[in-house]
């Protein structure tokens, strides 16, 4: 019969394998995560910082925030109310959430599968398929950002849509003429082949970023040039959306990381992917302009693009016992 203890270990085993399998800029992975047999708690890795890239740590709270609605999913799905309270040490910033095992509930069907999404959903990079997502899709998951304290915006019309361009396109080309992101990115890039457990394996980038209404990074090192912003919009482009909060807290980052999360666990069960770009909300007077053109005034946390695409590789990750301690 196995002790406590090895239960213990078990279901804490559980919460992180699910939570580890959040998105993060470049595949950082930056988290650690202390288990007892009460509760799980979550913690930013100060040495996974993007320190040129996030310099205020915002997109890695916003990391730990799709982590921690992992685990929240996780916990659902083995029939338990995970009870998170945010941010529970005010002297210690790392310490995002700690996340108590509350009462008996048997999962719904739309929480049992978003835990079956989160070993299917993987970043995309580069274009679409032409095929349009279903319009009810955008009202879903309108819903489930606000279910977690975010709003979603699509950027549909022209202009909305060459504003958001031309910002992304500022912030790239002042990320690909920079050494310092240059050398950034050059670190948390790894080889096709590479055995290491995260960073953005070339064999996931062979698209080309520059093939769709807003440029990617540039993971492969090709140009430093930049395309024009499209007359026209591609279709291969996908729905583009802009996740906000009302404020800008650390507490609000950890909302628009579960808000996040729970929109794309959602697509992942319609059949869709998302690729991220994030890089005029990386640097701040851009990221002012994203605020005040095209989201209303609130704070924009995350720009993305949803679209239909053939399965490529998902990025690797740590396992569990990397990260997983007992105090």
């Amino acid at each position: 019969m196995e002790t406590v203890s090895a239960q213990v270990d078990h279901a804490a085993h559980h919460l992180v394998r699910a939570a580890v399998s959040a998105p993060s800029i470049h595949n950082t992975q930056p988290w650690l995560f202390v288990g007892r047999d009460t509760d799980l708690d979550v913690y930013a890795d100060p040495t996974r910082r993007l320190l040129l890239t996030d310099p205020d740590g915002r997109e890695q709270l916003i990391s730990g925030g799709a982590a921690l609605f992992n685990v929240r999913v996780a916990m659902r799905h083995l029939g338990f109310q995970p009870v998170v309270q945010l941010l529970p040490t005010p002297w210690n910033p790392a310490h995002l959430a700690r996340v108590a095992w509350g009462p008996y509930a048997r999962p719904s069907t739309g929480e049992n599968l978003m835990y079956r999404a989160l070993w299917q959903r993987h970043t995309h990079r580069g274009p679409f398929q032409q095929s349009p997502l279903p319009q009810p899709l955008i009202g879903e998951l309108r819903e489930h950002a606000r279910a977690e304290g975010a709003a979603l915006y699509a950027v549909e019309s022209r202009v909305a849509r060459r504003q958001l361009a031309e910002l992304v396109r500022s912030a790239e080309a002042v990320h690909r003429n920079d050494p310092g992101h240059i050398a950034e990115l050059v670190h948390w890039t790894r080889a096709a082949r590479d055995r290491r457990p995260d960073g953005v394996p070339l064999d996931v980038c062979v698209r080309p970023p520059d093939r769709t209404g807003l440029v990617g990074r540039d993971f492969l090192g090709l140009t430093r040039a930049l395309p024009d912003v499209p007359e026209v919009w591609p279709p291969e482009t996908g729905l583009t959306l802009v996740l906000t909060t009302r404020h800008d807290t650390r507490e609000d980052w950890l909302h628009a990381g579960q808000a996040l999360q729970r929109v794309l666990l959602h697509a992942t069960t319609r059949w869709s992917v998302a690729a991220f770009h994030t890089q005029p909300l990386e640097v701040p007077w851009l990221r002012a302009q994203v605020r005040t053109t095209l989201t209303r005034g609130e704070f924009p946390q995350m720009i993305l693009r949803l679209g239909h695409a053939p399965r490529s590789r998902p990025t690797p990750r740590r396992g569990p016992d990397t990260v997983l301690s007992a105090e």
